[in-house]
């Protein structure tokens, strides 16, 4: 089998690293997490329609560029390399999938503004109280006057604050964690009734808790079959958590870079503190580590559509989450104080790192995942 990417997929790598370099410089991301927005909406645009980067992993006849889930590997690295705050996942590799997936008029009339960075969907589809279980849904949607009305609380929203539209889980049947009952809505985010509360997580990404007070919807925001939502949304989550893994791999490529970096700068008793056993025996577990993780995110990618996409996707976050907390723990210690503040670019890609540990599922909750999956 070649495990090499394809020509054209370098050439996407070379042109977005090209483009994140000058547009998230280290003193240009700083800036963009104190304004305001959090955010600097252009480079959402730009990647839109300067480098058509948000349809290349969609196929053709959903309006994207034929490529798969390889592509969306491809671009993440690169995002976690630059330490990127842009709405990729939330936005395309989840909304822009469930409206390819789903189909229907309402799909197929906001796809094209997705993909152009017009508008940006915000999956809401986890709850206070159910962790990182899809299935574990209180809120309800009611069918009402040719309509829905929909109630309920979605907990750390990724994108919520920037999003034109919600998409969200919630029960037309069944109480909580049943697997039947679980519908799919499509929701603007200027819907009366809806009540958010924006924040920037620990490492500078825009989330969002959402409150929906009885909500009113029309027929049409329900996409796919009533009640059988719950495969779909799944599916979405596990691209989402391979596209995170990714994520992490590229940006724990670039920290054991500046780690390596720093240590053949750092002297100590006159000569650089690269030379000694200890540090050089470190900087190469680091490096082993990057390794290891983008081999396993590989093999999670290639074996998305297969059945068994459960098994290979929570062996490798939970890959990535061991080596991303063992290669952030080490570039911390190489660096030493200096390394977790605010002015050194290796405490951000270590604050990113750790959250993505937590990112639709942490260690335990995949190990127990894969437990269940080998013992079933």
């Amino acid at each position: 089998m070649n495990f090499d990417f394809s020509e054209t997929q370098l050439m996407l790598r070379d042109s977005l690293r090209r483009y994140l370099d000058d547009a998230y410089g280290f003193e240009k991301r700083q800036a963009m997490l104190r304004s305001a927005s959090g955010r600097d909406p252009a480079i959402w645009k730009a990647l839109a329609t300067e480098l058509g980067v948000l349809g290349a992993a969609l196929p053709e006849d959903a309006g994207g560029l034929g490529g798969g889930p390889v592509d969306t590997m491809v671009l993440m690295e690169e995002f976690g390399r630059a330490l990127a705050n842009e709405p990729f996942v939330p936005a395309i590799v989840i909304g822009a999938q469930a409206l390819a997936a789903t189909g229907g008029d309402t799909a197929s009339a906001l796809l094209p503004d997705v993909l152009s960075g017009k508008a940006i969907i915000a999956p809401g589809f986890y709850e206070p109280r159910g962790r990182h279980n899809p299935a574990a849904v209180e809120t309800v949607a009611k069918a009402v006057d040719g309509g829905w009305q929909l109630s309920g609380h979605k907990a750390v929203v990724d994108a919520g604050p920037c999003a034109s539209h919600y998409l969200v889980t919630a029960r037309t049947a069944g109480s909580t964690f049943d697997r039947e009952g679980i519908s799919l809505f499509l929701i603007e985010s200027g819907a009366s009734g809806i009540v958010r509360r924006d924040y920037l997580t620990v490492d500078g990404y825009l989330a969002a808790e959402l409150v929906f007070e009885s909500v009113k919807l029309g027929k049409n925001a329900l996409l796919g079959a009533e009640g059988a939502a719950l495969d779909l949304v799944e599916k979405l989550i596990d691209h989402a958590t391979v596209a995170v893994c990714a994520e992490a791999t590229g940006a724990m490529q670039r920290l054991h870079e500046q780690t390596l970096d720093y240590a053949r700068q750092r002297k100590q008793f006159g000569r650089p503190i690269s030379d000694f056993q200890v540090i050089q025996h470190r900087l190469v577990d680091m490096l082993m580590e990057v390794e290891q993780a983008r081999s396993m995110t590989l093999m999670a990618t290639l074996r998305l559509d297969e059945p068994d996409r459960a098994r290979w996707v929570s062996e490798a976050k939970a890959k990535i989450n061991r080596a991303g907390r063992a290669l952030g723990q080490a570039a911390i210690q190489t660096h030493g104080g200096i390394g977790i503040t605010e002015e050194l670019a290796a405490g951000h890609y270590f604050k990113r790192i750790s959250m993505i540990e937590s990112r639709y599922g942490d260690l335990d909750w995949h190990c127990q995942r894969l437990e269940d999956r080998l013992t079933g």
